[in-house]
């Protein structure tokens, strides 16, 4: 029993699950749209988060914002539901594949046997579609490989109901209805001033462009308030956050820009185009941050690699940003 699903490839598993689930049921939603339209992008510093004992650093809003926000703006109907006993929750999933639906899991990765083992850690937060079922063999379309997976049920159990931070729980969701119109113009536009308010007008320091110069403004203090190794320690799981945890900071730009440019498109509106561009180029000024805490994790920085420098940058990017999203929220009004 296999769901004819069309399988395709993306950057992010929860943006690749939801436009894959959109584009099953026809609406023509790729990646970057679904990104968008979730109002994905995000930043924020907050220390007294902690993972792996170190200060969080955020760059997309929750897991399950994104498919949320997506599945309301484009009047798509959603069952989303959460287990306490395993047995239960498979033969819920089997039920539905048994009904012809493709059906969404939220996982833990490490539990997936075809993930390769370098890449295995303990991450609650991996999205997956199960598109049919062979005896204990499930076909699976995660969207972060390059083709459909099987995974037997034991796994698909321990990967469902894996302990820890933000465990899944056994939740599942799928697809119940879709609009027969669905507004996607007025979709953007709400998709797109969310996140200019988030990141402009949020009450506290931590979030938004001013979560950016918090982040700057303790990037520079680190040395002289916990020496070099800490600060080290610190640096290092910024630059994992932004470039190696999901999609990463500068990635989620490059997402972004991508989306505005479909925007300009949708909206008939070319200047969405050119701060595509400005996007982008932002996501490069992230890059440049990244590039330089890297060399110096790797005890190879350069004169210019100062964290004086790499907050700088930060700046700069707050600074860019903040002037990008005034823009954006005057288009879309």
């Amino acid at each position: 029993m296999e769901i004819p699903f069309e399988h395709r490839q993306s950057a992010h598993c929860e943006t690749g699950v939801a436009a894959n689930l959109m584009s099953h049921y026809g609406l023509d939603i790729n990646e970057s749209m679904a990104f968008g339209i979730g109002s994905g992008l995000f930043f924020g510093y907050l220390p007294f988060i902690r993972l792996n004992h170190l200060p969080l650093t955020t760059y997309r809003i929750n897991t399950g914002g994104i498919m949320k926000r997506l599945t309301k703006r484009l009047g798509v109907n959603l069952s989303m539901t959460q287990f306490r006993n395993p047995a239960k929750a498979m033969d819920a999933l089997d039920r539905k594949l048994e009904e012809g639906v493709p059906v969404g899991c939220q996982t833990g990765g490490y539990w997936l046997p075809y993930f390769p083992q370098a890449y295995r850690f303990h991450f609650n937060m991996h999205n997956i579609v199960v598109i049919g079922r062979d005896g204990d063999d499930y076909k699976i379309s995660d969207p972060i490989f390059e083709a459909p997976v099987t995974c037997h049920r034991r796994d698909l159990v321990k990967a469902r109901f894996a302990k820890g931070a933000l465990a899944p729980k056994g939740k599942m969701y799928f697809v119940e209805s879709v609009s027969s119109a669905p507004d996607l113009p007025q979709a953007v536009k709400r998709g797109i001033r969310e996140v200019c308010r988030t990141m402009l007008k949020a009450p506290v320091s931590m979030i938004g462009v001013k979560g950016i110069r918090k982040l700057a403004q303790q990037v520079e203090r680190w040395p002289r308030k916990f020496g070099s190794e800490k600060a080290l320690l610190y640096l290092g799981q910024v630059i994992r956050m932004q470039e190696e945890i999901g999609t990463g900071g500068a990635g989620f730009r490059f997402i972004y820009a991508a989306f505005l440019q479909q925007a300009a498109d949708v909206l008939a509106t070319p200047r969405f185009a050119e701060l595509a561009s400005e996007m982008t180029a932002i996501g490069d000024h992230w890059r440049q941050f990244a590039v330089a805490g890297a060399r110096n994790c790797k005890g190879r920085a350069r004169p210019g690699d100062s964290y004086a420098a790499m907050a700088a940058i930060l700046n700069q990017c707050a600074d860019r940003e903040a002037a990008l999203y005034k823009d954006l929220l005057a288009l879309a009004a």
